[in-house]
């Protein structure tokens, strides 16, 4: 099951960069033997600043078929076991794709909230949309490990 990271904005060279390209090549790896993966990083970027509804249309035209995960902080807050769990659920069931949507600054638009299949909260704070995608990368990293029966997780 292929996994894509959509994102509004440009993640540009620095710390973040090397720490989300390292969490997905460890989900790679992790998941190759599971059927999970690979991940992918999608950024989309209005450039002509049409607001949340314009951002929204771009990550669902990046969007492939199958389940999407919206980030938001108003979202669901599932443990990592409970999204290794579900991930799981999702490839058992056949999904060949599964998308996580991180919105611009001001969120998601309207249907991107409808066509979500869950919307994910890492918690009541609001993070900064370049450090989201590093924080889900190393969950998607967590979650095969934790399928795998790997050391990584410890509960």
């Amino acid at each position: 099951m292929r996994i894509s990271l959509l994102a509004v904005g440009r993640l540009r060279a620095g710390p973040e960069a090397v720490l989300l390209r390292d969490y997905m090549d460890r989900f790679d790896a992790a998941g190759r033997a599971l059927a999970l993966g690979p991940a992918r990083m999608v950024e989309v970027e209005d450039r002509r600043g049409r607001g949340v509804d314009a951002e929204a249309d771009l990550l669902l035209a990046a969007a492939p078929e199958g389940p999407l995960v919206a980030l938001d902080e108003r979202g669901r807050q599932l443990d990592s076991p409970a999204l290794a769990r579900l991930m799981a659920a999702w490839r058992d069931d056949g999904a060949r794709d599964v998308a996580f949507a991180i919105g611009g600054a001001d969120g998601h638009g309207e249907a991107v909230r409808e066509r979500a299949a869950l919307t994910l909260s890492f918690g009541p704070m609001v993070w900064p949309h370049m450090l989201a995608r590093v924080m889900l990368a190393e969950q998607l990293y967590r979650a095969a490990t934790i399928l795998g029966g790997g050391p990584y997780h410890r509960a």
